[in-house]
């Protein structure tokens, strides 16, 4: 009988989800479907405040910010959100990921701490994101 690892692998390697850019709006209710397959409840999601985009379904914010760069997006414009399909209102979206970790540009935590640039992601979410 393989150990739990060996299950937790198997299952990981056979979902084998790949990063996708979000040009034009998805709905929540096919984010609910990636969470369910990755995380659960939540899905790892990257924005491009400048270009007005959104990087979905990598395992790491850092697969979704290296498809974002090699599509031709500035790390400076990147910042990871997790969103949560089934959750309404603020508690939807959560500014947390070790990508936002930036003291050159005075973000000092995983969270992203100005209150404008969060209005900002929020707006782009709101514009890809339906339902």
């Amino acid at each position: 009988m393989p150990d739990r690892a060996d299950s937790c692998g198997a299952a990981a390697a056979a979902l084998q989800v790949t990063v996708e850019i979000l040009r034009s709006a998805t709905s929540r209710a096919r984010l609910a479907s990636l969470a369910e397959a990755q995380f659960g409840d939540m899905v790892k999601a990257v924005v491009d405040v400048r270009r007005r985009l959104m990087a979905i379904g990598g395992e790491l914010h850092s697969d979704e910010e290296a498809a974002l760069i090699e599509d031709g997006s500035a790390q400076a414009d990147l910042w990871g959100i997790n969103l949560y399909p089934a959750e309404q209102g603020e508690a939807w979206l959560e500014f947390d990921s070790m990508i936002n970790v930036r003291p050159s540009q005075g973000n000092r935590s995983r969270n992203v701490e100005d209150g404008a640039l969060r209005e900002l992601i929020r707006q782009i979410v709101t514009a890809l994101v339906t339902g």
